[in-house]
């Protein structure tokens, strides 16, 4: 579905997302799950210490690059945590969501705020050209219009997208903490003087746990797997959600229903994918009740998927490898213009 394709909003659509919501409250759908965190939470930390202890016991082997692998996974279940603090899933009261936000964030050298401001963006207004931070990355075109306007390197990597954009992931983790960084060095952030603490903090003990365990080639190759690992796994967790959906611009005429579901693709896949994508692939439902706690998600689906049937309003949903088909065709098309042959010289 393009943008053009997006259907006006109807007269009567202003009170479907009431009648929604009256139905996803009258069954409990947004009450907290706070047991079902604690445990969460706690398996995390636990395998966590549990994978920093058998590092140390390890020594200085190449068996440390499947911890790298591990430590990858792990650092996007904790990031998944900091998610869901973000949108209050977890407590009701903002301190409590916000001190969990920071922990994760320190656990995985990520500003805890810089993600907050980036992600609110990109739920007020999905897959907007003009106003989601999710659509305007440098190295990739969305549109046809952005892929207008790439120069230089760029505009080569565009033209070829669809088949860099795997490899291109495995930047994203990099990308995370340098912009974590500039953000905290330019005061973007609240409480910027915490944010560094946590941000310097992550670096010290990172590096010197990798260093004095392991000799500096090791050292190094641990460190670019896991990076590169985490920032793979980070992307495809993401990357499915809207990509190769609806585009919007300034100016639609979509009710906040409509807007959400039309822009946002799930991921079927039971309960191997809901851990994997850490409840991401019910990006329907999480963009609609974004303070939903995450296990509410795969319940809530069953109401909107009905309910969105009833008014006719298309809902997106495929399995896993599909919709990174769909992610793949979306770039494709984008960058078709900078692949036609240029017109020979009259």
């Amino acid at each position: 579905m393009t943008s053009t394709q997006i259907p006006d909003t109807p007269a009567t659509a202003g009170s479907d997302f009431a009648e929604l919501s009256r139905q996803i409250k009258a069954v409990g759908l947004l009450q907290r799950r706070r047991r079902h965190y604690a445990v969460r939470i706690g398996l995390n930390l636990v395998a966590f210490g549990g994978g920093w202890v058998a590092f140390a016991f390890l020594g200085d082997s190449w068996w440390q690059l499947f911890l790298a692998a591990f430590f990858a996974m792990m650092f996007a279940q904790l990031s998944f945590i900091g998610h869901d603090a973000g949108h209050k899933q977890i407590f009701r009261g903002r301190r409590a969501n916000d001190a969990t936000g920071f922990v994760h964030g320190g656990l995985t050298g990520l500003s805890y705020g810089w993600w907050m401001g980036t992600h609110t963006r990109h739920h007020a207004n999905p897959n907007n050209e003009d106003e989601d931070p999710d659509v305007d990355i440098a190295a990739l075109a969305f549109s046809k219009a952005q892929s207008a306007g790439k120069r230089g390197f760029l505009r080569w990597i565009a033209k070829y997208q669809a088949f860099l954009f795997f490899p291109l992931l495995l930047l994203e983790g990099l990308n995370l903490h340098v912009s974590s960084v500039q953000a905290v060095w330019r005061k973007d952030v609240r409480r910027h003087k915490l944010e560094s603490a946590l941000l310097i903090a992550h670096l010290a003990a990172y590096l010197t746990a990798v260093f004095v365990v392991l000799s500096p080639l090791i050292g190094v190759i641990f460190i670019l797997v896991h990076q590169f690992l985490w920032g793979l796994y980070m992307g495809c967790s993401f990357a499915p959600n809207h990509k190769g959906m609806a585009m919007v611009s300034n100016g639609h005429k979509l009710d906040f229903l409509r807007k959400q579901v039309l822009t946002s693709r799930n991921v079927r896949g039971g309960p191997v994918v809901d851990f994997a994508l850490g409840g991401l692939n019910y990006q329907i439902e999480h963009h609609l009740f974004p303070s939903m706690a995450r296990p509410n998600l795969k319940h809530a689906q069953v109401i909107v998927r009905d309910f969105c049937a009833q008014r006719g309003i298309s809902y997106a949903e495929c399995g896993w490898a599909r919709s990174y088909g769909y992610v793949l065709q979306h770039l494709h098309e984008a960058g078709e213009p900078l692949r036609r042959p240029a017109k020979a010289a009259a």
